[in-house]
């Protein structure tokens, strides 16, 4: 087979999911469970979750469209590393999504809109980027240590467990 071909075929397999992700971004408005947001989750060509936003009726701020098909895909596949797997997401991640996507270890990341998309129709996570940016103490949430001696505990034990399991 020919590269172009190949290629071709491999571009149609990645608009095809990402077709999909579109349409649970458009679906969830029109049914007004939520944000216009859908993620879908493939593994060698397989898709093993699809989400759309679920915050509005989970009432879980949490639960983002790309956080959702994480879930269901570590469920699906019985494991916290989706090493092999793919995202397609209708918009560029969020700050939150990103972490979880490279916690989950997904391989690569597709998007549709783009984050400055998101902010033009009142999704805007820039406060949250330039929140990090700043050093701690002058950050708008107040951000308090406590108590590390204690907490240091758990740490130790974890690292002289004999049944911990690394990710």
């Amino acid at each position: 087979m020919g590269a172009l071909l190949l290629e071709n075929m491999e571009t149609t397999q990645h608009e095809k999911f990402m077709q999909m992700a579109i349409a649970l971004s458009v679906k969830n408005v029109q049914e007004g469970l939520g944000g216009p947001f859908g993620a879908v989750i493939v593994k060698n060509g397989e898709v093993v979750a699809a989400s759309a936003n679920k915050v509005v009726p989970t009432n879980d701020p949490t639960a983002h469209a790309e956080v959702s098909a994480i879930r269901l895909a570590c469920q699906q596949l019985n494991t916290f590393n989706l090493d092999g797997c793919v995202i397609y997401t209708s918009c560029e991640p969020c700050p939150m999504c990103l972490g979880a996507i490279y916690w989950a270890r997904l391989d690569k990341i597709y998007y549709a809109n783009t984050k400055a998309d998101a902010a033009a129709v009142g999704f805007d996570d820039h406060f949250i980027y330039d929140e990090l940016d700043l050093p701690m103490a002058e950050r708008k949430l107040p951000i308090v240590q406590l108590l590390r001696n204690e907490a240091l505990k758990a740490f130790k034990q974890w690292e002289q467990s004999g049944q911990r399991t690394d990710y």
